[in-house]
């Protein structure tokens, strides 16, 4: 049901002004005009301007950042699972500066060929259009390698990594399908459970038996 301004602004919580700079944007879908001084906005504006402040608020993430998940207003609460990868995908920073393998291979001092066999392996997801991250990835994976960590270390990150995903994604599917609770809500959990408790879990466990070691010796 289409909106006015007031009912927008009532609904959503945010001042006019805040729409507006959504709207200029690109965040929210620009109101129809049926009449003249009638601006008429899109009941998924309502959503939209939530999760937003979600995002800023529990991730503090910028506008640009923001951006990237609600590009051309194709993000949709009710486009499945795929909303909340492609929304990922923008956070892992496809905006930033981007290599070639040629170039992260220069700039670390090592040949293209020991990148391939980070790749082959699956030590790294990228086969070309490095990010600043992937070159992190890579500084800590030649240092291991240099220094003889046992690589089976990262084997099980993968495995591990693998299953999850697949996990992940079937369960993630089903919760949207649920109609029992506002999208919104679902996509903001799914959020929550992907960006802060898997890290949390996961980290806190490495805590925990580092800590027992440290007892036991």
């Amino acid at each position: 049901m289409p909106l006015k301004m007031k009912e927008l602004m009532e609904l959503s919580g945010e001042s006019k002004s805040t729409i507006l700079y959504y709207v200029k944007e690109g965040l929210l879908p620009p109101p129809k005009k049926p009449k003249p001084n009638v601006h008429l906005y899109d009941d998924s504006s309502i959503q939209i301007i939530k999760f937003i402040k979600y995002l800023q608020n529990h991730f503090s993430y910028s506008i640009s950042q923001i951006k990237q998940i609600l590009k051309n207003n194709n993000f949709s609460f009710d486009n499945s699972f795929n909303s909340i990868l492609d929304a990922l995908i923008a956070l892992q920073g496809d905006s930033q500066k981007q290599y070639s393998k040629e170039e992260v291979a220069k700039e670390l001092n090592i040949k293209v060929s020991d990148i391939d066999w980070l790749i082959k392996r699956g030590y790294i997801l990228k086969s070309d259009n490095f990010l600043p991250k992937d070159i992190d990835a890579i500084k800590v994976l030649i240092q291991a390698k240099e220094m003889g960590l046992d690589f089976k270390l990262f084997d099980s990150y993968i495995k591990c990594a693998k299953e999850l995903a697949k996990e992940e994604n079937t369960i993630g599917y089903k919760f949207l399908e649920d109609d029992s609770t506002p999208h919104n809500k679902r996509y903001e959990l799914l959020f929550d459970i992907i960006l802060n408790y898997k890290p949390y879990i996961f980290n806190g466990y490495t805590i925990q038996n580092h800590k027992k070691g440290v007892e036991w010796c």
